[in-house]
């Protein structure tokens, strides 16, 4: 029998649960990126607020440099040390550090472990079907609304092309 992909009971309640039942999913891209996380929230039936425990292994960058406009991050560092990079300044967060990166924010954030160690933290966010992001390192806008993602050099003015004939 496979475990159940969530947490609710034959009436379709959800509840408690040990994290241990929630899989583990991951992700790497090269020698640079990657990490595995529990989606705590989903398996717990919520989708206002998302809930994740994410390990990031040594020498890993969890994402690529970045922020958003609607949606808010928030990281609980539980074990091991986390390298925030926050524009051009960079913080060493261990078990206890709390940052949060508001929406709106307009500097590009990025965790990558610098350690020999593993580091597990939390993250707390509030997922929006409009958000942008905007990478900061390749001047890339993902649009999730219309699932696109664009260079930011492509910009253009709002009456740019638009002809003023009949």
């Amino acid at each position: 029998m496979t475990e159940k992909i969530s947490s609710a009971n034959a009436e379709g309640i959800f509840e408690p649960f040990h994290i241990s039942r929630v899989p583990w999913e991951e992700f790497f891209k090269g020698e640079r990126f990657g990490m595995r996380y529990q989606h705590l929230s989903t398996f717990g039936g919520g989708s206002q607020i998302s809930v994740s425990m994410e390990e990031l292994p040594p020498g890993r960058q969890a994402n690529q440099t970045h922020y958003h406009l609607l949606e808010e991050e928030h990281v609980f560092v539980l074990e091991g040390t986390l390298t925030v990079h926050l524009g051009d300044k960079s913080f060493e967060l261990s078990p206890g550090y709390y940052v949060c990166f508001p929406a709106g924010q307009k500097v590009g954030h990025a965790m990558v472990n610098r350690t020999a160690e593993p580091c597990r933290y939390l993250v707390f966010g509030n997922p929006q079907p409009h958000d942008v992001a905007v990478f900061t390192d390749t001047g890339r806008v993902d649009v999730k609304l219309t699932r696109e993602i664009y260079p930011q050099s492509s910009a253009v003015g709002y009456w740019e092309g638009v002809e003023d004939g009949k």
